[in-house]
């Protein structure tokens, strides 16, 4: 047997069984390109709402920046979403970066396209505490100033319900929480827990 035939029965065989390697990112050279999935977050896996939801991740270098596309599937139809690249992919979450907002069509199907530092290199600082904008009073009111923090990398991706309403009507839990512009967001949907809190995927990204 050839050798090219010999690799199509390996492929044949590994998706006849059904083997899947979940906490793997996929990079395409030729393009400069990783790829991987997002799933459900542990509260909605406990509450057994939406149950299809997933997404794929695709990542293609820029040089000077990265452009991300999220193609998320299985949510509800018609309904707004918030992503935000977190510092650890389930409650407390660490650090978190609001990135932009994701819209499902009657399908519940949502792409999303954002430009900006995804990988090895992507951090927050805080040198020092400075006054801080107040925009919002409540739900969750601004903070005041911020604490000072040395350089903390944020490699996980997390998308949110907009809103606590569209959460419920989903048949999730109903919690408030601040990950949308106006800090009156629903519960997390989907996650990239399955790296692990310290291997997010954008970890594994070169610049």
């Amino acid at each position: 047997m050839t050798r090219g035939r010999k690799a199509t029965t390996w492929v044949a065989a590994l998706m006849a069984s059904g083997a899947a390697v979940v906490a793997t990112t996929h990079a395409d050279a030729a393009t400069k390109t990783d790829t991987f999935r997002m799933h459900r977050s542990p509260g909605i896996v406990s509450a057994g709402c939406v149950p299809d939801a997933k997404a794929k991740v695709s990542i293609t270098s820029q040089g000077a920046v990265e452009v991300m596309k999220i193609h998320a599937t299985g949510l509800p139809k018609r309904t707004d979403f918030d992503l935000f690249v977190i510092q650890v992919p389930d409650a407390p979450f660490g650090v978190s970066w609001y990135q932009g907002d994701l819209e499902t069509d009657k399908h519940g199907v949502g792409d999303g396209t954002f430009v900006g530092r995804f990988n090895e290199e992507t951090f927050a600082i805080a040198p020092g505490t400075a006054p801080a904008p107040t925009v919002h009073s409540s739900p969750t009111p601004d903070a005041t100033s911020n604490p000072p923090f040395g350089p903390v990398h944020l490699f996980h991706l997390g998308l949110w319900f907009n809103s606590s309403e569209a959460a419920a009507k989903a048949g999730c839990a109903d919690n408030v929480t601040p990950f949308n512009g106006d800090h009156d967001a629903g519960v997390q949907v989907l996650n990239t827990d399955q790296f692990g809190d310290q291997h997010g995927p954008l970890r594994h990204l070169k610049p």
